[in-house]
């Protein structure tokens, strides 16, 4: 394992986030603090309590979930596409590094940029709602579990894309719907029963499902399942990069 290759990957992709420091993290605080007024006082004084939970304690992992996936996914997209677009991945390619330490060094970068924003919004959630946590060690897995697969699937998403309108496709149309209607904001015990069904076709629903039984102890599906879930789709994640690279797909063309 090349350590030092993978050091130099992850300070480069690093940098760029701590040069947009500012950015970077008032963006969620802003975001969070907008769906906290319209979510927790337009629709939150509506709503009594879910599940037991004040509703605008419930939407607390929701938020977190949906800034997390978003920007995992984003952050690896752009981190190995910016190569791809200027040209610098075929002195990558032909550098002594393998594709697992490429894809450690591109994905931990992505990772932790999400976490860094996970646990800004954790903060900002905390001085508008009181909220318990309790499992602490469950939510921490939940959290990274999540950041790593879908900066693993952000990472799929650069190599597949031919462009910058590709890049934000996949984001946009379909990965941000599925957060919203994976009950980010609602549990899905408040659908018609048909709905429900249909909602557990969802790979997203038990990413918040596990995330939020963490803090409250309910969930909408078992937590065994949410795990089982999170694994399958990492696994999925990391058998299409070993193909990816194996093949050349999208890298030598």
């Amino acid at each position: 394992m090349n350590l030092t290759a993978i050091a130099a990957i992850y300070r480069y992709e690093m940098s760029r986030f701590f040069r947009t420091l500012l950015q970077s993290f008032l963006s969620p605080v802003l975001s969070t603090s907008l769906y906290f007024v319209v979510f927790g006082a337009a629709i939150g004084s509506r709503i009594d309590q879910v599940e037991g939970v004040s509703y605008g304690a419930f939407i607390v992992p929701g938020l977190v979930m949906l800034s997390v996936i978003t920007q995992s996914l984003t952050n690896a997209a752009f981190g190995i596409y910016f190569p791809k677009f200027i040209g610098t991945v075929f002195e990558l390619l032909s550098a002594p590094v393998s594709f697992l330490e490429i894809v450690i060094g591109y994905v931990g970068a992505a990772a932790t940029k999400a976490l860094f924003i996970g646990a800004m919004i954790f903060v900002t959630a905390s001085l508008f709602v009181d909220f318990p946590v309790k499992h602490p060690l469950a939510m921490v897995a939940f959290l990274m579990l999540t950041c790593l697969s879908f900066a693993l699937l952000g990472f799929i998403i650069g190599i597949w894309a031919g462009n910058f309108e590709q890049l934000q496709l996949v984001p946009l149309l379909i990965v941000t719907p599925l957060v919203f209607l994976g009950g980010s904001f609602y549990s899905i015990t408040m659908l018609p029963p048909i709905w429900q069904k249909i909602t557990l076709f969802n790979p997203v629903v038990y990413l918040i499902s596990g995330f939020r039984w963490s803090f409250f102890g309910t969930a909408d599906v078992p937590v065994g399942l949410s795990l089982l879930a999170i694994g399958a789709f990492t696994g999925i994640c990391l058998t299409a990069i070993w193909w990816i690279f194996r093949t050349g797909w999208r890298l030598r063309s």
